[in-house]
């Protein structure tokens, strides 16, 4: 479906028969080079990634060498990586985090919100909780930021701000692992206090292809470069600890279980998604030479849809198995019902992916 603007239609909420919603989506489906490989509606969209960015974040600060210096594991590198539903093993590593990082939740500049799980948040009204700092769904990666500042001499306050000595080197690592100018990545702050960038969705698939092709490499040969031994670390991370990169339940850990490390998934906010997937037949029968990366956004930000989206898509490029598919399905495209358990309309997708035979790098 086509939006009489000409604007790309991927989802509809119907009630009865009736348009209720209609959602506007880009998608880039890209090589680890940056070939594009299949798009919808305008795969070069400047976007923000929000949180689909923090891995991007965490691997300048795993290149302080942060991690081996204050004692950092694999769980600590994928909640940096994460946004955390604020269950207790979240907030008891963040606070692991720091201790290790001779910092306190006092040293964080991010602040307290409702968690992202709705079981934690019963738990918390019911116990008339207050969520400091250390409870906000970023808290892992600005332990890691307080890490990644300590580790390169500069001081820990201050070490939101952009200038700072730490930001400017995430900068410039965004930047390069974007393939991209430093001056082409704009950069805006995010809801958890941060410097967050914005640029072309296909970078953002090119970076995530770039940490599946970097696992394949490193399984492949010892001989890989500091940079793609970093890469491969973040995607190790964050498949091998799914449940710390989102939580009980969330789309994310879901998905990275199903697929047991053969693709990576990270959810931003309002409405960015993307994936990793490690080359295989299927990445191959798709036209790829090697590992692929994919990235999405819904331009309302509606996240439900997001989920939608990316679901049919996994779906579209039959990634996985069907019984790996299952573990999302409940995501999928489905029934409305009202309170009474009346079934009401109905969301469904309607995206049709363009396949680009010539491919193009940009």
């Amino acid at each position: 479906m086509i939006h009489r603007e000409g604007q790309p239609i991927a989802a509809t909420v119907y009630r009865g028969e009736s348009v209720e919603n209609s959602h506007v989506a880009h998608i880039a489906v890209v090589q680890a080079d940056g070939k594009l490989l299949y798009s919808f509606g305008d795969p070069s969209r400047m976007t923000l990634p929000r949180s689909a960015a923090k891995p991007a974040q965490a691997l300048a600060v795993l290149e302080t060498g942060a991690l081996e210096r204050f004692g950092f594991d694999d769980g600590d590198l994928a909640l940096m990586c994460g946004s955390h539903s604020s269950e207790p093993r979240h907030i008891e590593r963040a606070q692991a985090m720091l201790k290790k990082a001779q910092a306190t939740e006092a040293d964080l500049r991010c602040g307290g919100h409702p968690p992202l799980s709705d079981a934690v948040y019963v738990d918390w009204l019911k116990r008339d909780f207050k969520p400091g700092a250390v409870c906000s769904n970023c808290s892992g990666k600005h332990a890691g930021m307080l890490a990644g500042a300590r580790a390169i001499g500069a001081s820990v306050e201050r070490y939101e701000q952009p200038d700072h000595p730490l930001q400017v080197r995430v900068k410039q690592t965004v930047a390069d692992v974007c393939d991209l100018p430093k001056d082409d990545v704009h950069w805006s702050t995010d809801g958890c206090n941060l410097p967050t960038p914005a640029f072309p969705l296909d970078r953002l698939a090119r970076v995530f292809g770039k940490m599946a092709a970097a696992q394949d490499e490193v399984e492949r040969s010892t001989a890989v470069s500091d940079r793609q031994a970093a890469l491969a670390h973040l995607y190790r991370a964050m498949t091998t600890y799914p449940e710390l990169v989102a939580g009980e339940g969330r789309f994310c850990t879901l998905l990275m279980k199903a697929f047991k490390g053969a693709l990576v998934g990270k959810v931003g906010a309002d409405g960015s998604y993307a994936i990793g997937v490690r080359a295989s037949e299927q990445t191959a029968q798709l036209g790829a030479e090697g590992a692929i990366g994919i990235a999405v956004k819904v331009e309302d930000g509606n996240t439900n849809v997001l989920y939608t989206v990316v679901t049919e898509l996994i779906a579209q490029l039959q990634l996985g198995t069907p019984e790996q598919r299952t573990a999302i399905r409940a995501f999928g495209a489905r029934p409305i019902v009202n309170t009474m358990g009346v079934d009401v309309g109905r969301l469904a997708v309607s995206l049709k992916l363009e396949r680009h035979l010539d491919g193009g790098t940009r």
